[in-house]
């Protein structure tokens, strides 16, 4: 148990001073993040909206 926590504290040690040396590693933005949730939402929204529509009107549209 002693070398799991000393193999991981000495890896996060290693983190931090990476982290430090190069501030910018390219880490996604928030409104990135943002933007991406809002059309994966919009998508499922619309999607949605469609198969409510084909099932509230399946009997109508066999007999087009």
């Amino acid at each position: 148990m002693n070398r799991a926590a000393l193999r991981l504290s000495a890896r996060v040690r290693e983190v931090l001073e990476e982290a430090a040396r190069r501030p910018d590693r390219g880490d996604i933005s928030t409104t990135t993040v943002i933007i991406w949730v809002a059309a994966v939402t919009g998508a499922v929204l619309i999607a949605g909206t469609i198969a409510l529509v084909i099932a509230k009107y399946n009997g109508q549209l066999n007999n087009l």
